[in-house]
């Protein structure tokens, strides 16, 4: 009887031990490190602008996730490292350029972008980027998104374009050139921690 005790005993001591074993060492360090992780502040949620007239049009809109913040980019190949111009601020509500048609964006608030590249070809009229006047972004899904809500394109109007971005609240953003785009980026939050 007491062999059977001792090595019930063992098999439980090892059995719990084995239970440790496979809960991942690294996995405390990971999970503070991703909760610590800094983010950057000071961007603000004021109106930002800038001048400069593009001569190339806009062909696509993209979206992408990031730890601090979700991330639009507006891509305008034939621009390359020249700027964009542009002008990205929180509205009350979207209104089509032209037309002044009120067009509906979800979320806590809206941000209204206005690029200063069109989405058709200046010489030809053809449209440059599917989008669809009062309609989501063709080809980005919002699924899984911390701060980005809705997406609505409003049309091309006099070589400018826009679009209406509804994001969880009003919250701080930054508008970025890179290569042949222009990037906007909207904060998860306030903070300088995630």
């Amino acid at each position: 009887m007491k062999r059977r005790t001792t090595a019930l005993a063992t098999l439980l001591l090892t059995g719990a031990g084995l239970g440790m074993l496979t809960t991942p060492a690294t996995a405390a360090p990971v999970a503070a490190a991703r909760a610590a992780t800094v983010c950057p502040t000071g961007w603000g949620s004021v109106q930002k602008t800038a001048t400069a007239a593009a001569t190339a049009s806009l062909t696509d809109i993209r979206t992408g996730r990031h730890d601090c913040f979700d991330r639009m980019v507006f891509h305008v190949p034939g621009v390359g490292t020249g700027k964009v111009g542009y002008d990205v601020r929180y509205v009350e509500r979207l209104f089509q350029d032209g037309s002044g048609r009120h067009i509906p964006v979800a979320g806590g608030a809206v941000l209204e972008v206005r690029l200063s590249a069109p989405s058709y070809d200046p010489e030809t009229g053809a449209a440059t980027y599917r989008g669809k006047v009062a309609q989501p972004l063709p080809g980005v899904d919002l699924t899984g998104y911390r701060t980005f809500r809705d997406t609505r394109f409003a049309g091309s109007f006099e070589g400018d374009t826009q679009v209406g971005l509804g994001v969880r609240a009003r919250l701080p953003f930054r508008v970025l050139h890179l290569s042949d785009r222009l990037v906007v980026d909207v904060a998860h939050t306030w903070g300088a921690i995630r």
